[in-house]
């Protein structure tokens, strides 16, 4: 289960982590998706976390977007091993991309070494939707199916996979549009070109004023978004996200791996990183390189079925 992996409070010892784990040199750092989404945000805050933990490494963030996050996962193993290159890696993308059949890498080519939070689905309108409640949402996709269109980012990915689960539950019809990542999906929603979103809590809070979250797959409503009901409160048990992580080359050594597994590790336990997530609506877990197959095993099995029901690997 879930919880078995998730630990919101971390226990690390910040700064005796952060003595023993500063890198030697810069640290590289690619981006599956375009600038502006929430893989973006939160390397942005890994950025600032690491730089005044080790004032004297910089965290250059490259970026390679394509294909859902495809085209940097499929060169993800060309990266050099030098235990300095190292990437964004997302899930349930990974697992799904490879079973609909159209990218060029597999999932277990690509290697994670840390998972470092995830953000919850959520149902999103804009502030001047007519649509104001979950209740209306479904009103007015059963009346005139497939009218509502919702954006996503990417294809085959937590999006899309919430999309397809929220018309199944629901029995409703509304239409998916892909976008290259959240960024270019923000515009997009805000101006008005979808109805609205089937993204992440992160997209609502960090959009608030402009969009408007109809709902949340949360144990409980989140805090910063008090009006959103749970799925779970609307009769569905439905607790899920994107996960967040960071690989590394397959041709990395382990102890390379072991280093950045842990100098990730004592990012996500500083305090100021604590405060980052909640602003921004993530939820931090702690899933390292010892965890890493049984999570990685519980969360292939989770999504393979998901990926069945939305018809990938039935060719």
């Amino acid at each position: 289960m879930l919880a078995r992996f998730v630990c919101l409070a971390m226990v690390l010892a910040p700064a005796l982590a952060f003595a023993q784990a500063c890198p030697e040199k810069n640290i590289l750092y690619w981006q599956a998706f375009p600038a502006g989404g929430e893989s973006d945000i939160s390397a942005r805050h890994q950025q600032l976390v690491l730089k005044k933990k080790c004032p004297a490494i910089e965290t250059i963030i490259q970026y390679k977007p394509g294909a859902g996050g495809a085209l940097m996962w499929t060169q993800a193993n060309s990266l050099p091993a030098d235990g300095l290159n190292i990437y964004g890696i997302n899930l349930p993308h990974i697992v799904l991309q490879p079973m609909e059949g159209q990218v060029q890498y597999k999932t277990d080519e690509l290697v994670p070494v840390y998972w470092y939070h995830y953000t919850p689905d959520a149902l999103v309108v804009t502030e001047a939707s007519p649509i104001k409640t979950f209740k209306d949402f479904v009103a007015a996709a059963k009346a005139e199916p497939e009218k509502i269109s919702l954006g996503g980012s990417g294809l085959n990915s937590a999006n899309h996979a919430a999309h397809a689960r929220l018309n199944a539950a629901f029995g409703v019809k509304t239409t998916y549009v892909p976008f290259k990542g959240t960024g270019d999906m923000t515009t997009a929603v805000i101006g008005g070109h979808v109805s609205g979103a089937m993204s992440y809590t992160a997209f609502a809070i960090n959009n608030k004023g402009k969009v408007r979250a109809l709902a949340v797959a949360m144990e409980k409503r989140h805090p910063l978004l008090p009006d959103a009901p749970t799925f779970k409160e609307l009769g569905v048990d439905w607790v899920d996200g994107a996960f967040r992580g960071i690989g590394m080359p397959k041709s990395a050594p382990p102890e390379q791996r072991k280093r950045m597994s842990e100098l990730f590790a004592a990012l996500n336990a500083d305090p100021e990183m604590k405060e980052l997530a909640a602003k921004s609506g993530f939820e931090l877990v702690d899933v390292g390189v010892d965890k890493m197959d049984a999570f990685m095993k519980e969360r292939a099995k989770v999504y393979t079925e998901a990926g069945k029901r939305m018809g990938l690997g039935a060719k």
